[in-house]
C-alpha cells in the first residue's frame, strides 16, 4: 500500500473568520504579475485586492481567484490606503527601505494592508509616507529582488502563517 497518495485540487480548507487583509498594489507594468496576485490571495482565503491604472486579469493565471476577489480599480493608492487606515488597517509596505524588518521577525496585525511596490520603481515616496510599516523579504543572491508576484505570495504566506484560521 502506498505510504502516499496523490490528492488532486481538493476541497478548500474553511475558515473560521474571513482574512480581513486587503493587498493594494500600484498599477503593475505586467498583467501577468497581477493575475498571479490575485490568483495566491484566493487560495489564501484573501477577499479584496485594489490594484491601479489599467489592470486587468488574465483568467488562463487568476483562475478561479478572477471569481473569487473583490478587485477594486482605482487611480491611485494614496486615497484608498488613507481610507483604510482610517478605519484601523495597519498599512504594511513590502519594500526594501531604511528602517524596513525582515519578514522573517514581522508580527503582523491581523487587519493590515500589504502594500505592494512597482515592479520596477517599487513603493513611491508619497505611499511609503503614509505607512505604518515596511517589511522586506531577505536576499541572499542576485538579482537584488524578488519579483513582485513572487514577494507577495511570500508575505501573504507569512501573514497566513501567523494567523493560520482566518
Amino acid at each position: 500500500m502506498a505510504r502516499f497518495v496523490h490528492q488532486r485540487h481538493q476541497q478548500p480548507r474553511a475558515l473560521s473568520e474571513p482574512r480581513p487583509l486587503v493587498v493594494a498594489c500600484p498599477q503593475l507594468q505586467s498583467h501577468v504579475n497581477l493575475s498571479r496576485i490575485v490568483r495566491v490571495a484566493s487560495c489564501v482565503g484573501i477577499q479584496r485586492v485594489i490594484a491601479c491604472g489599467n489592470a486587468s486579469l488574465n483568467r488562463n493565471i487568476a483562475r478561479d481567484g478572477a471569481d473569487q476577489i473583490a478587485l477594486e480599480i482605482r487611480r491611485t493608492l494614496e486615497a484608498p490606503l488613507r481610507n483604510l487606515k482610517s478605519e484601523g488597517y495597519r498599512l504594511v509596505g513590502l519594500e526594501q527601505s531604511t528602517g524596513s524588518q525582515s519578514l522573517f521577525e514581522y508580527r503582523f496585525q491581523k487587519k493590515s494592508a500589504l502594500v505592494l511596490g512597482h515592479e520596477r520603481l517599487g513603493i513611491t515616496p508619497e505611499i511609503l509616507e503614509i505607512l505604518d510599516d515596511v517589511v522586506e523579504i531577505p536576499v541572499f543572491g542576485l538579482p537584488f529582488s524578488y519579483n513582485v508576484a513572487t514577494a507577495a505570495t511570500m508575505a501573504l504566506y507569512e501573514y497566513c502563517r501567523q494567523f493560520p484560521d482566518g
